[in-house]
């Protein structure tokens, strides 16, 4: 087994599935988060079936969809509510899985953190990477307390704005996609049971996915407004602002918003590291290598993918550098037509009109052929 102890920089959803699997395989594994707390936050999120299958291999999939909605169609509206057309979602993660589940962030989260501390994986929080250095055969690291350690691979996994990927010299970082988003976690109505987009009204285009047995996600695609309000406290009053003129559940929605309700905004980035992700022992996964605009709802899928299958290559018989090789071979062409099929998403529903634009034909041929092994 070419490592033996690893380290994770990044306590998130694809760090702790990497620690998970790493674990499972016998590697001693310490996880490093910059956060001082580590626990599930934030609003709701799509996990499409190779996700699912990605929670499954590392033990946690049953804890999740404990709380999480199962479903098997989308749903396509005009502004107004009527429908458009229902789809069949491509069972990504195999038959006996579900096509699609939508779950709390924090229930997901939640049971990633229990589940690494019950594998006996090392957590330091509050903690970052300063320096490494490289020799042939392992990885030394000075952290941010001034502590030392020595290890046969570090991971960076800490997300899109990655430290890591600064650190071992890769010099990609994330651009604008040119849309923004409103996220609001919302009471779950009777009549939802499957994931709706709505096309058609006055900004990008709207939607909602049921999370829980009482709860829903609703979100809102609008152009970029004043930097001054990402963050996760934007004015209610201003989604309600940019959110009239949809109809149906999601103008009902809005509209039964209590005043209290938490409103996430953010930019839209997208990256895409399209070299090696690793330099000797260090590499970048997850969102740290690539990340793209949700409109296939693929991003926590694709880290998961990562994840596993870096930890099955580098507790296999191949030498390491021969293990990241064979990584970047099966990973690289799938995380690329991803993003590019997001990004061509993206670019229809900035501009409107586009001759030969059909979202419903590039959402569903994209989750057909990720029906391939990862």
């Amino acid at each position: 087994m070419p490592v033996q102890k690893v380290l994770v920089v990044g306590g998130g959803i694809t760090g702790s599935v990497l620690c998970l699997a790493l674990a499972q395989r016998g590697v001693e594994v310490e996880l490093v988060e910059i956060s001082p707390q580590w626990y599930g936050v934030g609003h709701g999120i799509t996990l499409q079936g190779n996700a699912l299958k990605a929670l499954r291999s590392v033990g946690v999939l049953d804890r999740v969809l404990a709380r999480a909605v199962p479903f098997d169609i989308m749903r396509l509206r005009r502004a107004d509510g009527s429908l458009i057309t229902e789809l069949a979602t491509p069972h990504t993660g195999g038959p006996e899985l579900p096509s699609t589940a939508g779950a709390l962030r924090s229930d997901l989260q939640d049971a990633l953190c229990d589940a690494v501390r019950a594998h006996g994986v090392t957590v330091r929080l509050g903690l970052s990477v300063e320096r490494l250095a490289q020799s042939p055969g392992h990885v030394d690291v000075t952290f941010s307390d001034g502590t030392a350690g020595r290890y046969d691979l570090l991971v960076g996994a800490d997300g899109i704005n990655s430290a890591t990927r600064a650190l071992i010299g890769l010099t990609q970082r994330p651009r604008p996609v040119g849309m923004s988003i409103f996220r609001v976690v919302a009471d779950r109505p009777a009549e939802m049971d499957c994931a709706e987009v709505y096309y058609g009204g006055p900004r990008f285009k709207a939607g909602y996915s049921p999370i829980s047995p009482d709860q829903c996600y609703a979100y809102l695609l609008d152009e970029n407004l004043d930097p001054s309000l990402i963050g996760p406290r934007a004015p209610l009053a201003l989604l309600r602002e940019r959110g009239a003129g949809y109809g149906g559940t999601w103008g009902g929605l809005l509209a039964a918003l209590p005043d209290d309700t938490a409103v996430d905004y953010r930019w839209i980035e997208a990256v895409l590291v399209d070299e090696p992700w690793y330099r000797g022992r260090a590499a970048v996964v997850g969102d740290a290598a690539h990340a793209c605009p949700p409109l296939i709802a693929q991003g926590a899928a694709m880290c998961m993918e990562d994840a596993v299958l870096l930890a099955e290559l580098v507790t296999g018989e191949e030498p390491l550098e021969k293990a990241l090789e064979h990584f970047m071979s099966r990973r690289l062409p799938r995380v690329r037509m991803v993003l590019e099929n997001s990004l061509r998403l993206a670019d229809w529903e900035i501009h409107p009109g586009t001759p030969g634009a059909d979202p419903a034909r590039i959402m569903s041929e994209t989750l057909r052929n990720l029906t391939a092994a990862a």
